[in-house]
């Protein structure tokens, strides 16, 4: 479902964690922290290096999106 002005209100307003949803929050957050290690320890320090950290960052707080808003959009 695509962002509204229907809808708009919902994506940007605070969502408090619901039952469940802070070990879900856990999950990602431990699964990006791992990806980013890996990305850390097996690439050379370079520019494509920090875009690989930042994708990472980003998908985690995507995907945090996604839990919090629950599938809303």
């Amino acid at each position: 479902m695509p962002v509204t002005r229907d809808n708009l209100h919902e994506v940007f307003k605070y969502h408090a964690p619901k039952e469940g949803q802070t070990e879900q929050y856990e999950a990602i957050r431990k699964a990006g922290y791992d990806f980013a290690n890996a990305i850390l320890t097996l690439t050379p320090s370079c520019a494509d290096q920090q875009a690989a950290l930042r994708l990472v960052r980003e998908a985690c707080m995507t995907a945090n999106a996604a839990v919090a808003l629950e599938g809303k959009i």
